[in-house]
Formats: structure tokens, C-alpha cells, sequence
């Protein structure tokens, strides 16, 4: 990223804001810098075909070891650490926690990578930071611990993680680097009353969309087309590209790195943005997540844009007055195809590690698909086929199905080789002026055009392109 901490932390919190998320350890330990080769011959022996078997077979192994953790405050956090007794009971490795919040936690993780202290053994990683990361070699390569039978039974199931995140936010170079455990992607919540009443279907185009809005803003008292997120700066420019994939839109070419703000792409989908919104609260360009919820959930508008994460609050009777009448539908397709957001979060090994193949053995434990409905109970995010199938768990969270095939849309993207969220060290400085920009052809301080000229030139000075 760029030189200063400071501005690590700057990026960490615009990225928080965005979506509601091989060098090896030496000396000390037997476990320290192992090859596939020498992990396949130090587990040796030891059935591992159940769970129970295979905690029998680590407690002989690494009974005593202790791991340490750095993680941030999450919900996923708070639910591995239900989970981490039994874990210890089952496999005698010890588990120490350390959790902070997550603006703090890469510089905390960089600074002891840098200053090779080798603190923890297991690291929280954003799908954001992976490619740093991997590049620095601040985490180990995983192929082989999950190539390895014994380190990862079948009933780990490595390809239950649902492909989006396996593919998107946990690889770099085409070298695995962590394992998914928390993420989301953007949806549409719609009032099933509403459309009930006047015989309309939920949108499935961009341009249905907004023809919806429309149709709906004014259409009672009191009610408004859409809701999404559109203060300016971050979020304006993070409203904008809840659609602007779908249209073949970006704010650079991410194969070149030049900026493509004028492109007639990224244009219409600002205009398309625009204009959508224009059918929105007409307060909403002071709109975060938060209010931009808030508004759908007390009544206030037909449809919402946002993320996945968001649906529980949507369907929680104790803070939605429409929890018994809302539909969900993917991201609508746009004239370049689906696309839909995608971010989440990662356990990854520290390449400083001294006791790798325990940390793993926790890695294995927490994320398995024979832990991950007990995970998801506790508060985990789902991040498996399986769990967004579970009959059980769908009738709890109805949405559950739309949310996996909006990740399936998610995924196209990330088959064209694009990050949802632009990779680049001064993202903070491109997200808060194409923002600004945003806002202000909103409020028709200027057209999209000249707005997104104004994008366009700012940009190149920023990324010097």
C-alpha cells in the first residue's frame, strides 16, 4: 500500500465503509517452514475419516501448543470464539486471543510481519489486503495443506466454499492464501405488498429498475421508488458501483491502471445512477448503509440496493416494520451482463508461524463443513453452498437463496479479472473524488458529464496516468 501507516489505516476505514470486508517461520519448533512433502510424512498415520478421529490423531501431535490469533471485532470473531473450547478439548492445542478493531488491525499485523516477530500464528485477512499480502509473502501458501489428506479430511470440503469467495477475495497469483470465513455481496430488497398491489414483478434489468422507481415514487403517500446509499464522497462512489459493473463501467482499467472515467460506459452508468436516485428520499444524498435502511425498513420506499449482510436487520421484526412483506431479487442484469459486489474475510497462516500445522489444524476445525451450520448459528456469516441450502437455515433467513445466486453473479466478475473494489494504494483518494463528483451531478451542482469530466482529471493526477 503506501508508505505510511497512517494511510493504511485511511484505506482500511474507507474500505469498512465500501461493504458492510511465502517465506517460512524459522527456528523453535518441528513445524516451522514445512513443504507439502515434509507435511504429508509428519502426518502420517492416524485415522482422520471423522472429526472425532481426527482430533485424536492432532491431540497426540500438538497437545500443548498454544496459537495465537489476530483478529478484528466481527461477528464471525465472536463466533469462532464460541467454538474455540471444544476445539481445545477435542485437539489439546491451546488458543490465545487477540481481537481489535478492524481499522487497526493490518497495520498490526504488517508491523509484525516487518519487524519479524512472528506474534501469531493465525491471521484475519481482508479479501482487500490479499494481494499485498501475498506479495510481501506475510502469509503462507495453502495448495498444500489442502492438497494434504490428513492436514484436511474430506470432510473439511474445500469446495463447498462457495465459489465467489474461494476464487475473489483468498487467492493471489492463482495460489491460495486463506481460507473464506465471513463476506457478502449486494442485493435487492423489494416490498412484496407493493408489487402484489399493482401487479408488478420484481427487477431483473437494470432498466426494469428504474422504470420501478419510477412507478412507485409518489405512487402513495409517503413512499419513494428506491433507497441506497448516496452521501457524498465514499459512499456516493460506493452507491455507484452497486451498478456501474453491470453496465462495463469502472473508474480504471485495472489491466493498465488508466483511468476510464469518461469512458461512455462509466457514464451511463453515473447517469443511470442519477437518475435512479432522483426517485429516492430527497434526502438521500446524505445517505449512508445505516439510513439508507432505514428508510426501506420503516416503509419508506419500494425498493433497496445494498448488502447481504444487511438482510437479518430487514427481516427482524424488532427493527423492520416490513419484515413480513419484503422479497429479495440479485443485483439486475445491465447492458454488459451481471456483475455484483463482493467482499469478505479470511483465516489466513502467518508465514512467521512456528507452529504451523496446529494453527492450520484450527483453520481446518473452525471453517470445516462439518462445523460451519454450528458456526452460522452462533452468528458466523455463511460463506458455503451448503449452508445457504440448508433447509432449516433458509426457512430462518428466506433470503438465503437470492443471496447465493447473487454471489454466483458476483463471481462472473471475478472470472473477467476484476476486483469489485479497484486495487490501488491511493483507492481512498479515488473513492472520495469520484464521490464528490457523484453528488454533485445528483444535486445538479453539474451534469454527469462534466462531472464525470472533473472524475476523470483528478483521477490522472492522483494515480499520475
Amino acid at each position: 500500500m503506501v508508505k505510511k501507516w497512517w494511510s493504511q489505516l485511511v484505506v482500511a476505514v474507507l474500505l469498512v465503509a465500501l461493504v458492510t470486508a511465502c517465506s517460512s517461520g524459522s527456528g523453535g519448533s518441528k513445524n516451522a517452514g514445512n513443504t507439502q512433502g515434509e507435511a504429508a510424512q509428519s502426518s502420517a498415520g492416524g485415522s482422520t475419516d471423522t472429526l472425532e478421529a481426527w482430533g485424536k490423531t492432532i491431540k497426540e501431535k500438538y497437545s500443548g501448543q498454544e496459537i495465537k490469533l489476530a483478529f478484528a471485532s466481527h461477528p464471525s470473531t465472536e463466533s469462532f470464539q464460541k467454538m474455540t473450547g471444544d476445539f481445545e478439548r477435542l485437539t489439546g492445542i491451546k488458543v490465545k486471543w487477540e481481537v481489535m478493531e478492524e481499522t487497526y488491525l493490518k497495520n498490526k499485523q504488517l508491523l509484525d510481519f516487518t519487524g519479524k516477530t512472528g506474534s501469531y500464528d493465525v491471521l484475519m485477512v481482508d479479501g482487500f489486503w490479499m494481494s499485498e499480502y501475498g506479495a510481501k509473502k506475510v502469509v503462507e501458501p495453502l495448495d498444500a495443506f489442502i492438497g494434504n489428506k490428513d492436514l484436511t479430511p474430506a470432510w473439511f470440503d474445500y469446495e463447498d466454499i462457495v465459489p465467489a469467495y474461494r476464487n475473489g477475495i483468498s487467492k493471489y497469483n492463482d495460489k491460495i492464501y486463506g481460507i473464506p470465513t465471513a463476506g457478502e455481496t449486494r442485493f435487492v430488497a423489494y416490498r412484496k405488498d407493493l408489487f402484489e398491489k399493482y401487479a408488478k414483478q420484481p427487477p431483473t434489468t437494470m432498466a426494469e429498475f428504474l422504470e420501478l422507481a419510477k412507478f412507485f415514487n409518489g405512487k402513495e403517500s409517503g413512499l419513494y421508488g428506491v433507497s441506497m446509499r448516496a452521501q457524498r464522497g465514499i459512499h456516493a462512489a460506493s452507491g455507484l458501483m452497486t451498478v456501474m459493473y453491470n453496465f462495463g463501467g469502472g473508474f480504471m482499467d485495472q489491466k493498465t491502471g488508466a483511468v476510464t472515467m469518461t469512458d461512455p460506459k462509466t457514464v451511463e452508468a453515473m447517469q443511470f445512477y442519477v437518475d435512479l436516485l432522483k426517485n429516492a428520499p430527497k434526502d438521500v444524498a446524505s445517505y449512508t448503509h445505516e439510513e439508507a435502511l432505514s428508510a426501506f425498513t420503516s416503509g419508506k420506499a419500494a425498493m433497496w440496493l445494498d448488502a447481504t449482510a444487511l438482510a437479518t436487520r430487514i427481516l427482524d421484526p424488532s427493527s423492520s416494520q416490513v419484515y413480513d412483506k419484503v422479497g429479495f431479487v440479485p443485483t439486475p442484469e445491465g447492458p454488459a451482463g451481471k456483475a455484483s459486489a463482493l467482499a469478505g474475510w479470511n483465516m489466513s497462516l502467518s508465514a512467521l508461524s512456528k507452529n504451523k500445522e496446529a494453527a492450520w489444524a484450527f483453520i481446518v476445525y473452525m471453517n470445516s463443513k462439518s462445523n460451519a451450520k454450528t458456526y452460522v448459528q452462533g452468528g458466523g456469516v455463511p460463506v458455503r453452498t451448503s449452508i445457504y441450502k440448508d433447509e432449516e437455515l433458509v426457512a430462518a433467513d428466506p433470503s438465503y437463496p437470492v443471496q447465493l445466486e447473487a454471489l454466483n453473479d458476483a463471481n462472473v466478475l471475478v472470472e473477467k479479472g476484476i476486483s469489485w473494489i479497484p486495487p490501488h494504494e491511493k483507492l481512498g483518494q479515488i473513492l472520495d473524488r469520484v464521490g464528490y463528483y457523484v453528488s454533485a451531478a445528483m444535486t445538479g451542482e453539474m451534469t454527469v458529464q462534466e462531472a464525470a469530466q472533473k472524475s476523470q482529471t483528478e483521477l490522472e493526477d492522483i494515480v499520475g496516468k
